[in-house]
């Protein structure tokens, strides 16, 4: 089954600030522009770290509506797997922006893992391993060149 059009044209559009920040990393003086020009937090890894912070959070809530689909000692689960994205997010990614970074992307792998749980539970939709996989893989490589270049 294919993605249906509206969650990926929303889902690749929520890649937007995760593919600037990357952008601005990789071409300092449009960095240097956004930071004047908007705000710091606007540009380089900042920007992928602060939304990157909120993402894990909106999917802790999807996957929290995941578990209302469940039932018995498998909801129980279900919901307390549903907080780790927004926990995991609030309490790692203290520390300056490459320990951040590192700690984003291991949540975004740990992420992926839930996600594949509840879709195997058969409460995520049948496409949304494909749509989350390829949403993941490019937040890892934007917030890696913000790690890491």
């Amino acid at each position: 089954m294919n993605i249906p059009r509206a969650p990926l044209l929303l889902g690749l559009a929520g890649l937007i600030p995760f593919i600037w920040g990357a952008i601005t990393v990789m071409a300092p003086d449009l960095g240097l522009w956004t930071a004047r020009a908007l705000s710091p937090r606007f540009a380089g890894p900042y920007v992928g770290l602060f939304y990157g912070a909120i993402r894990l959070a909106v999917m802790s809530g999807i996957l929290w509506g995941f578990a209302t689909k469940l039932s018995g000692a498998q909801a129980t689960t279900g919901y307390a797997l549903s907080v780790i994205p927004a926990l995991w997010a609030f309490l790692m990614t203290g520390g300056g922006p490459v320990s951040a970074g590192i700690s984003l992307m291991i949540g975004f792998v740990g992420l992926l893992g839930l996600d594949w749980l509840f879709w195997k539970y058969g409460v995520a939709p049948e496409w949304w391993m494909r749509l989350r996989v390829l949403l993941t893989a490019v937040v890892l490589i934007c917030l890696g060149i913000g790690v890491f270049v």
